[in-house]
Order: structure tokens, then C-alpha cells, then sequence
């Protein structure tokens, strides 16, 4: 397993290493309503989005990556490959948000699909790993609809920049399930991949 920046097209988005060049796009399309449970830029600026995202770049063991929809061309949200563990082959997906605006469409589905497809055919993971706060019931019940197995509840997993003690919600994809949880996504999606 080598993870390394790359990018990863669908039809509805193209997953790209996040840069500064993302920061305006990001800037015009987040909200703070969306960072209830998310680590939020200093500031939703260009140069708040420019902060984060070299601070992003910079974590050891993390390959973020910028949601552009392929219609457009913009980005609208971010997610990143991390806790990437080559020995173990597992990795985990997250930092994930989206715009409002495409929640409850295709571009959810259609990321996690080519991140686990990445994983699962191009990197030999044996597990990708999912978790998300444990308030989260939107996040939550969209990560089972992807077909990942709910594990369990690491309780004050870790304090917030706020000081909250957060509860984190732990599921996972084995290798063993990613052929049926790959023939239900691309089922979702209205496609085959090949």
C-alpha cells in the first residue's frame, strides 16, 4: 500500500489533490452550519481556506483531496485519505464535507465509491475505516447506506477545538465486503465500472 496524491475522476466529480488554487471555490460554497462536527477554517475566506488547507497538506499520514464537480469544474467540498497504515494495509476516509447545496445527490456516493475502489483494487487495502461524531445522525446513517459495518463507540474519543468531549461513531468496509458493497454503490449510482 502507497497512497500518494492522485486524482480520481467519476461523472459527477473529480477527486483532485486539494490546493491553494481550491480556496476561492471553497470559500464561496462553506458554511458554518456545516462545520457542527467538523474541524471549520479560522475564518470562510480565501485566505482562511488557503490556512487549512496548507495545515491539511502538511499532516503526516493524510492525502487530501479537493470535490470538483466535473460540470463545472469548482470544487464543493473536501475529503482526505488518512491514518494510512501500509503494514496493516487499512486506511481511513475523512475531513469529509460538502456544499449544501449537493447533499443527497450522487456526489457523496460517487466519492466514496472511488476512494474505496482506489483502496480496495489499486492499493490491496484489507480495511477502510469510516467514523464520524457520534452526534452526527445525518453523517451516520449515510456512511451505513454505503454498506459499512457500524462497529461500535470509542466514548470522548477526543476533545474538540471547543472543548467538547466527543463520542465517535466507528464503522468499516473489509476487503472481503467491498465486492457487494461496490455492486450496491455502482447500483446507486446508475453505473458499472470497469
Amino acid at each position: 500500500m502507497d497512497i500518494q496524491p492522485i486524482t480520481l475522476s467519476g461523472a459527477v466529480v473529480r477527486l483532485e489533490p486539494l490546493d491553494a488554487r481550491h480556496a476561492e471555490d471553497l470559500s464561496e460554497v462553506a458554511t458554518p452550519d456545516l462545520f457542527i462536527y467538523h474541524y471549520p477554517p479560522a475564518e470562510f475566506t480565501p485566505a482562511g481556506w488557503r490556512a487549512l488547507i496548507e495545515n491539511v497538506r502538511q499532516r503526516p499520514g493524510w492525502c487530501p483531496f479537493a470535490v470538483v464537480l466535473q460540470e463545472t469544474g469548482k470544487a464543493i467540498g473536501v475529503t482526505c485519505y488518512l491514518d494510512i497504515q501500509p503494514a496493516n494495509r487499512a486506511v481511513e476516509i475523512g475531513f469529509t464535507w460538502i456544499a449544501r447545496a449537493y447533499q443527497g445527490t450522487k456526489v457523496n456516493p460517487e466519492m466514496k465509491f472511488l476512494m474505496l475502489r482506489h483502496a480496495f483494487e489499486d492499493q490491496d487495502a484489507l480495511r477502510v475505516q469510516i467514523k464520524t461524531d457520534d452526534r452526527n445522525a445525518q453523517s451516520r446513517r449515510a456512511i451505513a447506506k454505503l454498506g459499512a459495518a457500524f462497529e461500535g463507540i470509542l466514548r470522548n474519543h477526543m476533545i474538540t477545538p471547543d472543548g467538547y468531549h466527543r463520542s465517535t461513531a466507528m464503522f468499516s468496509i473489509i476487503d472481503t465486503e467491498w465486492p457487494s458493497v461496490k455492486a450496491n454503490l455502482e447500483a446507486r449510482l446508475g453505473h458499472s465500472s470497469t
